[in-house]
């Protein structure tokens, strides 16, 4: 593709002249893994080739030190502190994270953080967040001193903590987290993540490299949380990092950018004196650009700031279809953790089909048994052109609150298969972007994994018949009794429940507040604006 700044953000655009991240990098290789067991072999694989003088670089939102990444071992601690002993510089900067009883990992995150240091590397327990507030960044950098062409990135929405390792047949991860019961006693979890080859795993270095150098305390607007560390003896300021290694060479067709959020706090950060919403932004120019169809795999989808940009996109191009793809229920069980997320994902799907009535395709998913499958994933493909894999949801605290990171990714590879220009815009669909979706639709359609059915969902308009045809034959094998052979499909219809009034009067102000709050300064606030 000649002309990337159409689908693109320029640097300009980033809206954050204080970071040193190039707008975005040619040459790249990008490689979807699908499933967390997919994910952890291949970050097993190259970890395992780290030596003396390596960087293993991490961020995530919870991580468990037990948390075994293949039958048998090894565990994410052991994996790091293994790296740790042969040489290998390993820095972990992870969120501090709040009470365990409020159904977070401040305590997972502390044994993460404990394991690694006494295995000698250094991890910072990270709380410059905004109140109720985190940092959801899920990446791992590894860069080879003596190779370069051999550094790779891992990044997306996969945490190296427990119910992550899944698979395709979605029976769970043995060593799972307290759920809502729905997802039964090992819940089946949905989730993707990008490995990345060539410049962008530069950027991902640079990424790291500016929250770890940041000035300020991990703990210095939190009194309370820097005296509990100080008094514990927690690390509160990482030793300098070794020199940055020069960059990869190019090895790919792919351009990469990558998007972030931090939001405004005080005192700033200094990479983002006033925040980024680079990831709202880099997601509202992709969506401007839809003619015919947006896919969507979201853990939320529940603000309406983030649905309008959907509606519009919708409302403007008569063509165009929405697909989404969600959890069926909330992770948490008790009517404080549910109804709150009912209003917001009522009122923007509601506010999506008035705009596209009949355009808009909301399913959630379920494994072979009918058991609900958690979907994590954060997706979004548009046109069978542009494709983004990443920590950020489709709601206001992903694009303003929270710290973020996700991947877009443009590849210059025409794909040759019809409609080779689904969009009708002369650009053609490219080979990244439309397997991405075809992987998904895949599984989630039964369909044959060598491509052998791929002629059912290649077109938008085919693949939204293809996928109301299953969803409508599964719903009415499970209103039937579940008589005879389950019909192929994995996906159901999603209905958002509307709540009754006295319900929305305290569910809406702590849907607002809590669950997805603002991070912006009050000028873009005010302007509703990012």
């Amino acid at each position: 593709m000649d002309t990337p700044e159409q689908w693109l953000l320029s640097a300009e655009e980033r809206g954050n002249p204080a970071t040193s991240l190039p707008a975005w990098t040619a040459g790249n290789l990008a490689r979807p893994l699908l499933h967390g067991a997919t994910y952890f072999d291949r970050l097993v694989e190259e970890v395992e080739s780290l030596d003396a003088g390596d960087h293993l670089f991490f961020t995530d939102w919870r991580g468990d030190p037990d948390q075994l990444l293949r039958d048998g071992g090894p565990t994410v601690a052991g994996l790091f502190t293994r790296a740790v002993k042969r040489g290998v510089c390993v820095r972990g900067l992870v969120w501090r994270s709040h009470m365990d009883r409020a159904s977070f990992s401040k305590e997972e995150n502390r044994a993460l953080d404990s394991e690694i240091e006494h295995g000698g590397g250094e991890v910072i327990l990270d709380q410059r967040v905004r109140r109720f507030g985190s940092h959801h960044q899920k990446f791992v950098v590894l860069r080879h001193d003596q190779d370069p062409s051999r550094d790779v990135a891992f990044v997306g929405g996969i945490d190296l903590c427990h119910s992550r390792r899944d698979d395709a047949a979605h029976h769970g991860d043995p060593q799972a987290v307290a759920m809502a019961g729905a997802y039964g006693e090992t819940p089946p979890w949905h989730d993707v993540q990008l490995e990345l080859r060539g410049p962008a795993v530069g950027v991902l270095d640079t990424v790291f490299r500016e929250r770890w150098s940041d000035p300020n305390s991990p703990d210095s607007d939190h009194p309370i949380a820097w005296l509990y560390d100080k008094v514990h003896h927690r690390r509160l300021h990482g030793d300098p990092l070794p020199p940055q290694l020069p960059p990869p060479p190019e090895c790919g067709p792919h351009y990469v950018q990558n998007l972030r959020t931090y939001p405004a706090i005080r005192p700033p950060y200094r990479f983002a004196p006033h925040g980024e919403r680079s990831v709202a932004r880099g997601y509202t120019k992709a969506v401007k650009r839809a003619r015919r169809l947006i896919y969507l795999e979201d853990q939320y989808m529940w603000s309406s700031e983030v649905a309008r940009l959907f509606a519009d996109a919708l409302r403007d191009n008569p063509d165009l279809h929405l697909v989404v793809v969600v959890p069926r229920v909330p992770d948490q069980e008790g009517a404080f953790a549910e109804r709150p997320q009912y209003v917001g994902r009522w009122q923007a799907l509601q506010l999506c089909n008035d705009a596209g009535e009949g355009r808009v395709h909301v399913f959630d998913v379920e494994n072979h048994a009918g058991t609900p499958v958690y979907v994590h994933a954060k997706v979004c493909v548009v046109d069978d052109t542009w494709a983004s894999v990443g920590s950020d949801n489709f709601n206001r605290r992903s694009w303003t609150h929270d710290s973020e990171l996700s991947s877009a990714v443009l590849d210059t590879t025409r794909d040759p298969r019809e409609p080779r220009d689904p969009a009708g815009t002369g650009e053609g669909a490219r080979v990244f972007a439309r397997d991405l979706r075809l992987a998904l639709a895949r599984e989630h359609l039964d369909l044959a994994q060598d491509g052998g059915e791929d002629e059912l969902v290649l077109d938008p308009e085919r693949f939204v018949a293809t996928l109301d045809q299953r969803a409508d034959a599964l719903e009415a094998w499970h209103e039937g009794g579940r008589q005879g052979p389950r019909p192929p499909g994995r996906l159901r219809r999603h209905r958002a429940e509307r709540l009754p009034l006295r319900t929305r009067l305290w569910a809406t102000p702590v849907y607002r507040l809590l669950d997805d709050p603002d991070g912006r300064p009050l000028r873009l606030r005010l302007s509703k604006d990012f």
